[in-house]
């Protein structure tokens, strides 16, 4: 075995979209060398493992690094997302990453990249492919940009027993399916179900020969309201205006899902199934049309045991056959919990500090590390904003977004960095100007009378909310 000896400012453990987009704001605002050492052959992290359909499911003007745009605004004409800001596809990030590699990062002199290593902790890693490893003299940070621990569905153990000869496999694998079946199962609530069911339809499968297992059901965001784009002025921040009036002015939990849900904030499935579930997905409203033509969900809680011919949940189940199609969606995307100070001694653990929006917190994180001393007031202007799982989860997002904004307000070269950077999208929509007209200001009106308001009523909800996590949290230990 050879050991190398490194030495450089910071060493990056992830070449995915967080540590890339990390990477970038510091080649951008510091003269810093930087190692990245990744366990995949190629930047993107779990878009190498991706199925062939997969696309953003955010605008993907606002994705990526901050100085190299991924699309140039283009605006989808046809499809399901047609009239909104498009949607790149899993090929087309994985190339964009490989560009930034290639054609920004590689060529500054001060990037050094090593794929298809594996970090072993305290600046070591070696080689998956040879027994060379090395040790790195870091003189500045070590960046752990793998907090998320994004899973998708071909890398994921699906936790539960699979009968021998059951036919059962990833949505990765739909696209190599030849021969027709008895029906489809999709295994799974979260947006890659959505996915797969949604590939079905397109391919002109019947709606009622897709079973749908739905352990929890969903709240997702309306696509529509997360365009970046000064065309969608009214709805983008006419959905901010109104969850903040939402927020300020709802008499419990359920008051205020109701008032997102009306005031088109929030979206579900089925208007008869309240969800417990929220991950921060978006669909279309043509997509939420599509997904309701499936009428065979399944809402027996999580599989247990995958058999030739039944499907259990604990002591219930439904019948399959051999010749069922069984697609596994089960696997939660970003499965963390625990949060960490972002800075701590030497080493940086990449979180959101704004809510479902790692990227842009990535790139945020850089710019504090490049220009801030202090680690308290690092960790200040840094407090994560908790990846959401339960329903209620939408609000503790939304609180801790709000003091992050509060805080980062008080800024006003911050602030300056935001308007400019192209990954915040936002920011710069609140500016008023002279183009800014009547209605636009009227909705900022809104939103700026609804702040107070909404604060001074966060405390009553936020304790309808513990009450609520420590109620289901009993409720699991005792099952």
């Amino acid at each position: 075995m050879s050991i190398q000896q490194l030495e450089t400012d910071y060493l990056i453990i992830g070449s995915g979209a967080v540590g890339m987009a990390f990477a970038d704001v510091l080649l951008t605002e510091t003269d810093a060398n930087i190692i990245i050492v990744d366990r995949h052959h190629k930047p993107g992290g779990h878009w190498n493992d991706a199925y062939s359909f997969v696309t953003l499911h955010q605008p993907s003007s606002f994705y990526g690094v901050s100085s190299r745009e991924l699309c140039g605004g283009m605006v989808d004409e046809i499809g399901l997302n047609k009239g909104l800001s498009e949607l790149a596809s899993g090929a087309e990030i994985m190339a964009y990453f490989d560009r930034v590699m290639k054609h920004t990062f590689l060529p500054s002199g001060r990037v050094t990249y090593f794929p298809m290593c594996e970090y072993q902790g305290d600046g070591k890693f070696s080689s998956l492919l040879s027994d060379t490893s090395y040790e790195v003299k870091v003189n500045k940070k070590i960046i752990d940009g793998t907090y998320f621990k994004t899973s998708v569905p071909a890398t994921h153990n699906p936790n539960f027993e699979i009968a021998e000869g059951v036919k059962f496999g990833p949505l990765n694998d739909l696209p190599s399916l030849t021969k027709p079946r008895d029906g489809y199962v999709i295994i799974g609530g979260g947006k890659t179900s959505i996915d797969a069911v949604l590939w079905l339809l397109e391919n002109k499968i019947d709606p009622d020969d897709i079973t749908w297992i739905m352990p929890r059901d969903a709240w997702f965001i309306d696509r529509k309201n997360t365009q970046p784009s000064r065309d969608f002025f009214v709805h983008t921040m006419g959905a901010q205006a109104t969850q903040a009036e939402a927020i300020a002015e709802a008499e419990s939990i359920e008051d205020l899902f109701n008032r997102l849900e009306k005031g088109g904030v929030l979206m579900r499935i089925d208007p008869n199934v309240r969800p417990q579930m929220f991950h921060g997905a978006t669909i279309s409203s043509e997509e939420l049309t599509q997904l309701r033509r499936v009428k065979n969900i399944v809402r027996k809680g999580r599989v247990t045991r995958l058999y030739a011919d039944k499907i259990y949940f604990g002591d219930d189940s439904i019948d399959t056959t051999p010749n069922t199609m069984h697609i596994d969606c089960s696997a939660r995307a970003v499965p963390v919990t625990e949060t960490y100070d972002v800075f701590k001694g030497n080493t940086v653990v990449i979180q959101t500090v704004r809510t479902y929006q790692p990227i842009f917190s990535a790139a945020f994180t850089a710019h504090i590390e490049a220009n801030y001393d202090d680690e308290t007031i690092k960790n200040e202007l840094c407090r994560v904003v908790p990846i959401p799982n339960h329903d209620t989860d939408w609000l503790v997002g939304a609180v801790a977004q709000m003091q992050n904004q509060m805080r980062w307000s008080k800024e006003p070269e911050l602030r300056k960095w935001m308007i400019g950077n192209r990954l915040d999208g936002f920011t710069k929509l609140v500016q008023a100007s002279e183009d800014t007209t009547p209605e636009e200001l009227a909705i900022l009106k809104r939103l700026k009378a609804a702040g107070p308001k909404a604060a001074a009523n966060m405390p009553k909800l936020m304790g309808e909310v513990m009450q609520i996590t420590a109620a289901r949290q009993a409720n699991t230990a005792n099952t």
